[in-house]
């Protein structure tokens, strides 16, 4: 209902046109939004004695009445001087409602952004939102695959059809380059140049770097687009400039990669719980478990702050823990007055008990 707001729109068309931001994620700012709409008009509708729309409990999340077209200014009227105390009683029933604190900071960042262009716009003085604190996260270590994992599910896709052949050049570089699958989705034909053995990514912001790609991941590429270019030649709607092209010839989507590796998990026999972006995730622990150093791997992955990067150092670390206590004799052995008692790391590296 607020997409109808003017103020709203305004927003978004910044987010879209001067930040530069995908459509895709302009719609989640926008469905935070209009979630917190829902919220102040419910608000509003109580605190006038008015009937809230259908069995929602008072405070709810529920759809309150339409805001028509004619009550847009009251939808603007609501979010400028919606304060400090309603954005507290918003995250407070979104924790109330068993959201996870991941959403919740999401949702309070959304508010946070459309309230700093309000006041960049002139809409309010202050932001209402500048006192109120991200709740604190879990620590959760991203999940990777061991590479003799990462080696059964590439070599999982067929060779002989043109499908195939695809999806395998997709899984391979995906875990040859580290790039997001939005990046890969987006890669153009020219952006690969075969002959340096580098692909050329544009990444979030529209931010462009080049990443080095693997000979492997280039021949897949090559023997993809053999077949690829067969079928261009018998279908005039064919994009010539997409790299990974659907059966239509059009450009893949990230929901069509996430269901072929779907397909491929199940054959392989893997965890159906891995996504396209766990191969990132396996990209960067491969790298700094055989010398990467830190900086070298936030380039890669494109990371705009280095302590982003720094959560794959946690991986490593449990790796050499391992490697230790496998091949140190010491370690291995009882100590002077008996078994060894556990060491501080060994509860440090458990699941939510350590400090990183």
């Amino acid at each position: 209902m607020d997409h109808s707001s003017p103020i709203v729109q305004h927003f978004l068309n910044y987010l879209k046109f001067e930040r530069r931001f995908s459509e895709h994620t302009a719609k989640c700012y926008g469905a935070d939004l209009s979630q917190y709409v829902q919220f102040l008009t419910t608000q509003q509708q109580e605190s006038a004695g008015e009937p809230v729309s259908g069995n929602a409990a008072p405070g709810s999340l529920a759809t309150a009445t339409a805001v028509q077209v004619q009550q847009e200014v009251d939808v603007n009227h609501l979010l400028v001087h919606a304060d400090v105390d309603a954005a507290r009683s918003y995250l407070a029933l979104l924790n109330a409602k068993a959201y996870s604190k991941a959403t919740v900071a999401r949702k309070l960042a959304t508010l946070r952004s459309f309230y700093k262009y309000l006041v960049k716009t002139g809409h309010i003085q202050t932001n209402p939102l500048t006192s109120v604190k991200t709740p604190k996260q879990d620590k959760k270590l991203p999940k990777f695959l061991e590479y003799a994992e990462v080696k059964k599910l590439l070599e999982t896709p067929p060779l002989d059809n043109w499908l195939g052949a695809r999806d395998r050049a997709i899984l391979e570089t995906l875990y040859s380059t580290g790039i997001r699958v939005s990046e890969l989705v987006a890669l153009n034909m020219d952006d690969v140049d075969f002959l340096g053995e580098v692909v050329h990514v544009r990444g979030k912001g529209k931010k462009e770097r080049i990443s080095p790609i693997s000979s492997s991941a280039l021949q897949s590429i090559q023997h993809y687009m053999e077949f690829r270019n067969k079928r261009a030649q018998s279908n005039t709607n064919f994009d010539g400039k997409v790299l990974f092209v659907n059966k239509h010839g059009r450009r893949l989507s990230t929901r069509s990669v996430r269901r072929k590796m779907d397909k491929y998990l199940r054959i392989a026999g893997l965890d159906p719980d891995i996504s396209p972006h766990t191969l990132r995730h396996s990209f960067a622990t491969h790298m700094l478990n055989n010398g990467a150093d830190l900086r070298s791997v936030q380039e890669l992955l494109g990371h705009q702050s280095l302590s982003t990067t720094q959560v794959y150092t946690h991986l490593t670390t449990a790796k050499i823990k391992e490697v230790y206590d496998a091949a140190h004799p010491r370690d291995r052995a009882e100590g002077p007055t008996g078994p060894k008692p556990p060491q501080s790391w060994d509860i440090l590296d458990k699941p939510g008990e350590g400090t990183f």
